[in-house]
């Protein structure tokens, strides 16, 4: 039997000597392709077709969440698994919107990226079991409820989440690699598409919409 071709995508190539180290480990998975930018993992994934590509969010360039967008408009077929730092269920739903197959958080004990990996190459969603729960829960008691953010392009939802968080413009620009005036650009349009005026009303509505833990 063929062994699950992967491909990994994380901007830290320590980050993805740990991913390749784990799933080498594995005698049916086999890593045969990296990319650190949103760009390049689209290039790299028609280039190579892998079974599984592995996506972080939070990549320079278009960014991980447009990436999955652009590559299942472009293949209904593919299957991706997204693994961030970020827990929050707003972005396990939009990530699974974009046409995401599975979710992982990096705190994940190395066998469930394994298993998750082996899951989707099967054609199955997988979501990390605590973070269904909690996605179940905010569901089920309707505390997820996102209409506004609905509105925000992936790059948009990335730069809210930063500004949300505190960042200033210019940290913004050097955590996306974008330029300061780019970034400001963003801000302006999303407080005009969220109607706030502020980074601090930003943050209310990220708290109010489940974005952040209390």
């Amino acid at each position: 039997m063929n062994a699950i071709s992967v491909i990994l995508v994380d901007d830290h190539a320590v980050v993805r000597a740990g991913y390749r180290l784990v799933l080498s480990q594995a005698v049916d998975i086999a890593v045969v392709g990296e990319a650190e930018r949103g760009e390049e993992a689209c290039q790299r994934y028609f280039e190579l077709r892998p079974d599984v590509l592995v996506m972080d969010l939070s990549l320079p360039g278009i960014g991980g969440l447009a990436a999955i967008r652009r590559i299942s408009n472009r293949d209904a077929r593919a299957r991706i698994l997204a693994f961030s730092i970020h827990d929050e269920p707003v972005y396990i739903s939009r990530t699974m919107e974009a046409g995401a197959k599975g979710y992982l958080s990096k705190s994940c004990p190395p066998d469930i990226l394994v298993e998750a990996v082996r899951r989707v190459a099967g054609g199955e969603i997988y979501i990390e079991p605590a973070l269904a729960q909690r996605l179940a829960i905010q569901n089920y008691t309707g505390a997820d409820s996102t209409p506004s953010l609905d509105h925000l392009s992936a790059r948009e939802f990335d730069v809210f989440c930063l500004l949300a968080k505190g960042h200033t413009t210019r940290e913004v620009a050097e955590e996306l690699r974008m330029g300061y005036k780019t970034a400001a650009n963003y801000a302006t349009v999303i407080k005009n598409k969220l109607g706030v005026n502020t980074t601090a009303e930003m943050a209310r509505l990220a708290y109010q919409c489940g974005l952040f833990k209390t």
